[in-house]
């Protein structure tokens, strides 16, 4: 039994990390589907107005070198209703996410999200996780991130911790309350930073 723990630990804190995407999401990536919007450096992912646990995600995109702000750096960012559940549908051929949205940061590299607690499945024994892409304007390149993670969350062991840690992430969400009752996370981001393997 300590094994299997063990085991499902070590599972659920492989998924915060970024994975490398297939062939298929390189030939298709969903980061793209912003083209149809109008994006700016905030957005609100729909179901915000009806969650309980109302978040604000902010932060600032930085170039590799960590200093210089990153600008026009689309941030996709996808997510779990408060019970866990994506609402994946296919809309014109494309898998669209009801809690989904893009933002494109501004000159002084920064974004925001106005979104809510994700919640998890695999009946409570998974992180919760708010899941991101960036599209680099420059190259083009597209990537997955390491996943947004909260702090508070029971299920972040402390092994996940030590290895997000051992990477030097900055993933893990620690949520104040501002005076409104909405919680606030900032992550800030370095692109050549975000994409490790386990």
């Amino acid at each position: 039994m300590k094994n299997l723990i063990l085991t499902l630990a070590l599972v659920v804190c492989a998924a915060t990390f970024a994975q490398e995407p297939s062939k298929n999401q390189r030939k298709r990536s969903v980061v793209y589907d912003f083209k149809s919007k109008a994006v700016s450096d905030t957005d609100t992912i729909p179901g915000f107005q009806t969650q309980k646990e109302k978040l604000k995600i902010t932060g600032i995109i930085y170039e590799s070198d960590g200093k210089t702000p990153a600008k026009n750096v689309i941030l996709y960012i996808y997510q779990a209703d408060e019970e866990g559940e994506y609402h994946a549908q296919k809309v014109d051929g494309k898998r669209v996410l009801r809690h989904e949205g893009w933002a494109r940061t501004d000159e002084n590299g920064r974004y925001t999200f106005y979104t809510f607690v994700p919640g998890t499945y695999w009946s409570g024994k998974s992180m919760k996780q708010i899941h991101g892409m960036i599209q680099e304007p420059s190259t083009d390149k597209t990537y997955s991130i390491n996943q947004f993670v909260f702090d508070n969350d029971p299920m972040l062991s402390k092994s996940c911790r030590k290895k997000i840690a051992k990477y030097g992430l900055n993933n893990i969400l620690k949520l104040e309350r501002d005076d409104h009752g909405m919680l606030i996370g900032t992550r800030d981001i370095v692109l050549s930073d975000e994409i490790h393997h386990l």
